[in-house]
């Protein structure tokens, strides 16, 4: 059953005469991993931040799990664990001091650390390090830790900007499998700008750019949401350029290899029964044609070039 845990509503904030986010909406609910995407200066670290009631927003509401943010800063905040980009960590403490220093900032009872204690670090992983002094971690390690007070007090969100941000590619990997276990049985908020995260974590995505939602849907729909423009085509014999080109619809031609061509094509049509009809006229021999599944990448750029401009 799809319970709301926050929902944001017509955000809007500006800085001096700018404004860095114009109508904001969407809504988060009880499991899974939404990603916040957008490039860098999109408009992501503001949306967070209010978000997480860092700011306060000029106009619209945010409301975790029915509370006002604006109205019940206090309870609202209770219910949300935060990881930013650097993780705010005490270096020269242990994992246990650091851990329990965040408890006891989440307002948890003193008799009830312990046990909070011993299951943020068995979920994330960092149990047999709790005399280890954080600066003698790795970074991997460090960003276990940065989870483990997130979740320290059991919160209702988990909000996670670019987790896995400086790892090696081994640490990624276990990073983004914590991620998913953390989100079995609470919200999760991603932000990132790197299309590979959202592909590997997300299971919906908010897109961002030039201050307002561009995309918002399944990564599912996002990742087929512009239709295919290229098609391969493999060859025994690759014809000349020129001849390709004489082909309706047919807009460009990049040759791949000894046997294949890429075909940049227009409209819609039947341009795949054009290009078979063509080569058996031609005597091409023809063995394989099938489309391109748009990249992430391509997705990204085209939904970027549709946001509004203030």
């Amino acid at each position: 059953m799809k319970i709301s845990i926050a929902k944001v509503k017509n955000l809007s904030h500006r800085y001096s005469r700018d404004w860095a986010i114009r109508d904001i909406n969407f809504e988060v609910f009880n499991k899974g991993i939404m990603g916040l995407l957008g490039s860098n200066g999109a408009g992501k670290s503001t949306t967070m931040n209010i978000l997480c009631g860092v700011i306060n927003q000029t106009e619209g509401e945010v409301y975790i799990d029915g509370i006002n943010m604006r109205e019940q800063p206090v309870e609202a905040k209770k219910l949300i664990g935060f990881l930013p980009q650097k993780a705010p960590l005490h270096t020269e403490l242990t994992v246990d001091e650091y851990l329990i220093h965040c408890a006891h900032l989440r307002s948890i009872p003193s008799k009830q650390i312990p046990e909070a204690l011993e299951i943020a670090k068995a979920k994330c992983g960092i149990s047999h390090f709790s005399k280890r002094v954080l600066k003698n971690l790795s970074g991997g390690y460090q960003q276990r830790v940065g989870l483990a007070q997130a979740i320290i007090h059991n919160p209702k969100l988990v909000v996670l900007d670019e987790p896995t941000n400086g790892l090696d590619p081994n640490q990624i990997l276990e990073v983004r499998k914590l991620i998913k276990e953390i989100a079995e049985d609470r919200a999760v908020i991603l932000s990132t700008h790197i299309l590979s995260e959202v592909q590997a974590t997300c299971d919906n995505i908010v897109m961002v750019e030039n201050g307002r939602i561009v995309f918002a849907d399944t990564l599912y729909a996002f990742n087929n949401y512009i239709e295919p423009n290229t098609l391969i085509m493999e060859l025994k014999e690759l014809p000349a350029e020129q001849d390709l080109l004489k082909v309706e619809g047919v807009a460009g031609v990049s040759f791949i290899d000894g046997s294949r061509v890429r075909i940049t094509f227009q409209g819609k049509g039947n341009i795949t029964e054009r290009l078979i009809k063509h080569s058996v006229e031609m005597g091409w021999s023809l063995t394989e044609i099938y489309f391109e599944k748009t990249s992430l990448d391509g997705v990204f750029a085209q939904l970027s070039g549709k946001a509004p401009k203030n």
